[in-house]
């Protein structure tokens, strides 16, 4: 019988990543994969690693993170926002990938069954950096200290007028979705869906690009088997409100070669191995 597996921040740009993406394997042929976001930050990379995985995996659902939706230079699709998300999206379906757009896929395995499913919410700089009580100020801090995302860079919300718009607009489109559900739900979003697990940055001004406060509440006002989320490059697992929580990001080299996969690459998220 299978497992439901995670992972996040694969980051395959760098060479030690990619290798370590090329080398995996499931352990059933009944294995689902989830994956987080933030493979690449360019589509071919993107497309590359998640069609690898597809070919191994018996199914993967994939949630998108900041870096899918950079547009940078050297990237050969340069659609912007919702168009780029769309062109993810699109590519995803022609690889039999699972998107936040499709159905939410039911888990049979252990554990289950559970409904998976893939959220693209966003943020809206309402996790205020340290001191802060609105997103200009918070912004002000964060480009005083140096410490600012590159999304503001080369993340783009086109068609909507900011981020945060977005943000609230996926967040609007998402939260009847889950309402309706009437499974137990494992959610995964490249971002933890409560400022809790920000707490421990080194940079607390960062986690103003990590989340919104619209989704608070959502591990349990939905029925919530598990939380995966990655972004904070902070392999760890936590409980909230009795909700168990997984951050399942492999990181940057130069991180993992430092804290040395304390949870293993591929997390293990159902059957259970941890109690709630």
């Amino acid at each position: 019988m299978g497992s439901l597996l995670a992972i996040s921040d694969l980051h395959i740009t760098y060479a030690e990543n990619r290798a370590i993406i090329e080398g995996l394997r499931p352990e059933s042929s009944d294995d689902w994969l989830l994956v987080a976001g933030d493979v690449a930050d360019q589509v071919p990379d993107i497309e590359w690693a998640l069609g690898l995985l597809a070919e191994r995996f018996a199914k993967v659902i994939w949630a998108p993170g900041n870096h899918e939706l950079w547009t940078v230079a050297a990237d050969p699709v340069q659609a912007r926002g919702v168009e780029r998300y769309e062109a993810l999206v699109t590519m995803c379906r022609r690889l039999g990938v699972v998107t936040p757009e499709d159905p939410y896929e039911r888990w049979e395995g252990e554990g289950g069954p559970v409904l998976v499913a893939p959220l693209f919410i966003g943020y809206d700089y309402s996790f205020h950096a340290p001191g802060c009580s609105s997103k200009d100020e918070s912004l002000a801090y964060a480009h005083e200290t140096g410490v600012v995302c590159a999304d503001e860079v080369h993340l783009h919300p086109d068609p909507y007028p900011t981020r945060d718009e977005w943000c609230r607009a996926r967040v609007a489109l998402t939260e009847p979705r889950l309402a309706a559900c009437d499974l137990p739900l494992v959610l995964v979003n490249h971002y933890p869906l409560v400022r809790e697990p920000t707490k421990i940055l080194h940079y607390p001004e960062f986690a103003q690009w990590c989340g919104t406060e619209l989704t608070a509440d959502w591990h349990t006002r939905f029925t919530t088997a598990a939380m995966v989320y990655g972004h904070l490059h902070i392999p760890r697992i936590t409980h909230h409100d009795g909700v168990l929580f997984q951050e399942v990001s492999l990181g940057y080299p130069r991180e993992w070669r430092r804290h040395g996969h304390p949870h293993g690459i591929l997390r293990r998220i159902l059957p259970a191995s941890i109690r709630v």
